[in-house]
């Protein structure tokens, strides 16, 4: 066991999986020697050479396009966008081409050992092409998963799990927890289940329901419900596309309240999917509406960045709104 920050994980997995398989290949802007904007890919072109890990030019679409052919071709890329907010101009590749490889050729072919990692979120006053969390976008799309971590431990299991996965991932990387603390990281090589959610602590008056950076947040919410004898239940959900129906349905007939936080704006993001399926299949166990704190519907702002961000105080005064409901 060792202690990691988020990026020594994503380091770390990379390294294990470069090392195990000779066909798994890291690109993207900047990402060789330099190590990236972050030095995710630190030292892994010095270890394996400029063929497996190397520079892009600052072309999303085209980084995704060769991801395509390379994984259509058996190998392994793991392609970084430098930035979530990037990953727009590639939006055609991923949609129209990632997504449906195999579906196009019943299953003749297909590029499911293709990663594309990719940091999100806001936190970090980057204003408004630095700030964005579009996992959303993607959920629409059938043949893609989508895997956020909540931190190292979760960063190392699933982005090895998504690397190995037969179909094309979307692994995003909160960016404001790359440096923000350290924890035990097991040192070998070893898998977390994508589709699975994570129950974090079990309680019985609430379900709070987020993934990635906001899981601290709903965290701390947790705690400062504690104080008013509220006994909330914690869910990680882990992977967007699938998601875990099941636990969370089940978690919401135990508790009978569901609150879902996200920092990409409401209208129209996952939380909005989540509560219509909670509705459908718990709608006899719910004490009261289905609450959600996200982004606000505006561009992300750079001046009023802690007006916009769903905190643990906001997450707090939904909570009692929906216990008192």
């Amino acid at each position: 066991m060792s202690q990691m920050n988020l990026l020594q994980a994503i380091n770390n997995a990379l390294d294990i999986a470069m090392e195990k398989d000779d066909k798994v290949v890291c690109f993207g802007e900047d990402v060789g020697f330099f190590g990236g904007v972050f030095r995710a890919t630190s030292h892994l072109q010095e270890k394996y050479g400029r063929a497996r890990c190397f520079n892009t030019p600052l072309v999303e679409q085209g980084i995704i396009g060769f991801a395509n052919g390379l994984a259509s071709q058996g190998h392994k890329p793991v392609a970084e966008i430098q930035f979530g907010d990037y990953i727009f101009p590639a939006f055609d590749q991923i949609v129209n081409e990632t997504a449906k490889f195999r579906y196009r050729s019943g299953n003749e072919f297909d590029v499911g050992g293709l990663t594309i990692r990719t940091p999100y979120g806001g936190g970090i006053k980057g204003g408004h092409y630095h700030s964005q969390s579009p996992e959303a976008y993607f959920a629409h799309t059938p043949g893609l998963k989508i895997v956020v971590p909540r931190n190292p431990h979760q960063a190392k299991g699933l982005l090895l799990a998504s690397i190995r996965d037969e179909n094309p991932v979307i692994f995003f990387e909160p960016k404001r927890l790359y440096r923000a603390s350290v924890g035990d990281v097991p040192e070998e090589d070893y898998e977390l289940p994508i589709g699975k959610a994570d129950v974090v602590r079990e309680g019985s008056d609430i379900t709070l329901l987020a993934w990635g950076a906001q899981m601290e947040i709903i965290s701390d919410a947790a705690e400062k419900a504690d104080k008013d004898g509220i006994d909330c239940e914690v869910i990680d959900l882990r992977s967007i596309l699938p998601w875990d129906i099941e636990t969370v349905v089940s978690s919401v007939q135990k508790t009978g309240r569901l609150l879902i936080s996200h920092e990409a704006p409401l209208t129209n993001g996952f939380g909005a999917e989540i509560a219509a399926t909670v509705q459908e299949e718990a709608f006899l166990s719910l004490e009261s509406p289905i609450m959600r704190v996200c982004g606000l519907d505006v561009p992300y702002p750079l001046a009023h960045e802690t007006e916009y961000m769903p905190d643990a105080t906001k997450v707090y005064e939904a909570i009692k709104r929906s216990i008192h409901y």
